[in-house]
Parts: C-alpha cells; sequence; structure tokens
C-alpha cells in the first residue's frame, strides 16, 4: 500500500465541541496533501460541526455514515482526503 492509500484513523468520541473539531483539523493538519484520514465521532454537535468546517477549510468529505445503521444517533464515520 503506497502512502496516499493508506486510511489513518482519529477516535474523538470522549471529546466535547470544541476540541472535536480542534483534534480533527490538527490531525488533518499533519496529513499530506491527498492522504485520507477516517473520523470516529458522536452524533449531536460535533457530525453537525466538524464535517462541515472540513469543506469550509477546502478538504474533501467523501462520506459520513453511522457505524451501526440501526443506531443512527450513535457512533458515526467520516472520510475526508486533505487537499
Amino acid at each position: 500500500m503506497d502512502e496516499k492509500s493508506e486510511v489513518y484513523l482519529l477516535d474523538i468520541t470522549t471529546e466535547v465541541c470544541p476540541l472535536t473539531f480542534v483534534r480533527t483539523k490538527l490531525c488533518v493538519e499533519r496529513l499530506s496533501r491527498g492522504q485520507t484520514l477516517e473520523v470516529r465521532l458522536n452524533a449531536g454537535e460535533p457530525l453537525e460541526n466538524v464535517p462541515r468546517s472540513l469543506v469550509e477549510l477546502g478538504h474533501t468529505v467523501h462520506w459520513v455514515r453511522p457505524e451501526n445503521p440501526a443506531e443512527p444517533l450513535g457512533i458515526h464515520r467520516l472520510r475526508v482526503t486533505k487537499n
């Protein structure tokens, strides 16, 4: 697997806003352009703010989906590529 195809993982399920976005932003900043990060985050404020803020910074959010589709208010995963 080449460096750009590797997917990094960040779990922010124990964090609260605004630390959810701060931790995500810092992790994305450490990536090289074209690298991908998958973020585990809780429903609610993190799910509303983190994807929107990443897009506002110019990154590509590929998808956001619940880990368990039967629990839409549980933990979600977001996949973002640094631009």
